[in-house]
């Protein structure tokens, strides 16, 4: 396999830049730039010099062995000074050594998986541990990259093992001194299996929210203040507000983080019974996006509320408090009520996360659902009785194999070690 090598902090100038190398020839191209290479995670610092002896930058070198680094290869680790020049001047002398080449996009995380470092959900854990933006984000991202999914499925995986098993040495050694009637305990492990995955199922929706985002949208009538009360929770002009009706035609989108959590702050057309055809096409798509909001923020004013349907969780107030005197309404001029709304929206949407599961990612989703179907397959041929017996066993295969998907991990053998260690049939 290719020794591969790339830049593996931010581009661009910065203080420190790291060049990573991951292979075979990893220390030995550390060694033609650095010379004399220090023991195994020891920091050293080294002058690097091109194949003509030509000083490129002093820099720290650490060297992790085969086996014990992040992608589980022999892997050198440059950190240099985070000069753009000396950046291209680094990577143009590993680029000229035989046998190395640029690593691809993802490479490294690739080279972990394959030699078994990470699971497939730590991959994208990792991924999304990186694009983390609030602190929910980070922590839900953090505990999967942990293993914590890996563990669960693991678990699973190993007591659907044990119950496909139990029928299979029914099956094909009736005739040992095995158990005869194993229906029970195969019952039990599948219902406990499928019971997790219904908890796992029910909050995938929660834990997706988390990953990618909630929308909180601002309706209301044309000049109630859609737009100013936008500008005022992001703390900046983001939307356009004038005196003149149907100012806003599209959706406004301003990313903000609210307790922690990723919001997407909706800013829409003034819904009202408009003649002007991009007028309508605007509140068109605010009525849209009003449907699909995980939580509704309504302005009202003397003109009393807009057509549309309310829902529980909507948050209804009186917008420009600063010229009705209402105590308990929101004014984006002053301020007042801007934190109460805030925290109000970030209670309800902490709420809506409370139940979230490990998986985050639709792909989880199919694979639970594909595992579950199988295992209500198999629990219903169970009950027909032994004949049956062999149809229940491929059924609960068929779940690992979703499950071994979910990971990554694909190792039939695994059923038959389980076979004669768990029955000592010494055959």
């Amino acid at each position: 396999m290719d020794t591969i090598f790339a830049l593996a902090s931010a581009p661009g100038k910065a203080g420190v830049a790291v060049i990573r190398v991951s292979g075979t020839r990893a220390w030995d191209a550390a060694s033609r730039l650095a010379g004399t290479l220090p023991a195994p995670r020891q920091a050293v610092l080294r002058r690097l010099r091109d194949a003509e002896g030509q000083v490129l930058d002093e820099a720290l070198l650490l060297l992790f062995e085969d086996g014990a680094s992040f992608t589980g290869e022999a892997v050198a680790e440059f950190h240099l000074h985070g000069s753009v020049a000396i950046q291209r001047a680094v990577l143009r002398a590993l680029e000229e050594m035989a046998g190395l080449r640029l690593a691809e996009p993802g490479e490294f995380t690739r080279r972990a998986l394959e030699n078994d470092r990470l699971d497939l959900t730590q991959v994208e854990a990792l991924a999304d541990l990186i694009e983390s933006e609030t602190e929910s984000q980070r922590r839900q991202a953090l505990r999967v990259f942990g293993g914590a999914l890996g563990k669960t499925v693991e678990i699973w995986r190993r007591d659907l093992i044990e119950a496909a098993s139990l029928l299979e040495v029914t099956i094909d050694f009736a005739d040992e001194e095995v158990p005869v009637d194993v229906s029970d305990r195969v019952a039990e492990l599948i219902a406990l299996v499928s019971g997790s995955l219904d908890r796992e199922l029910a909050g995938i929706d929660a834990a997706e929210r988390i990953r990618t985002g909630f929308e909180v949208a601002i309706l209301g009538a044309p000049n109630v203040g859609k737009s100013s009360l936008l500008n005022a929770l992001a703390g900046r002009e983001a939307a356009i507000t004038s005196e003149i009706a149907g100012t806003t035609r599209d959706v406004i989108e301003v990313r903000m983080d609210i307790a922690g959590l990723p919001v997407t702050l909706l800013d829409t057309a003034g819904l009202r019974e408009a003649q002007d055809p991009v007028e309508k096409i605007g509140i068109t798509r605010a009525r849209a996006r009003a449907k699909t909001a995980d939580l509704r923020v309504l302005l009202l004013d003397d003109r009393g509320m807009p057509d549309m349907e309310l829902g529980d969780e909507d948050i209804v107030l009186r917008s420009k408090a600063d010229l009705s005197g209402d105590a308990d309404g929101i004014s984006a001029l002053t301020g007042q009520g801007i934190d109460l709304l805030i925290a109000e929206i970030g209670a309800r949407l902490s709420d809506k996360v409370q139940a979230a599961g490990l998986a985050t990612r639709e792909r989880h989703r199919v694979a639970f659902l594909q595992g579950k179907s199988a295992l209500g397959a198999a629990q219903e041929m169970l009950t027909r009785g032994p004949d049956w017996y062999d149809l229940a066993a491929e059924e609960i295969r068929t779940a690992i194999r979703s499950l071994e998907l979910l990971i990554g991990r694909v190792d039939v053998e695994n059923l038959l070690d389980e076979i004669f260690s768990s029955f000592c049939l010494g055959k």
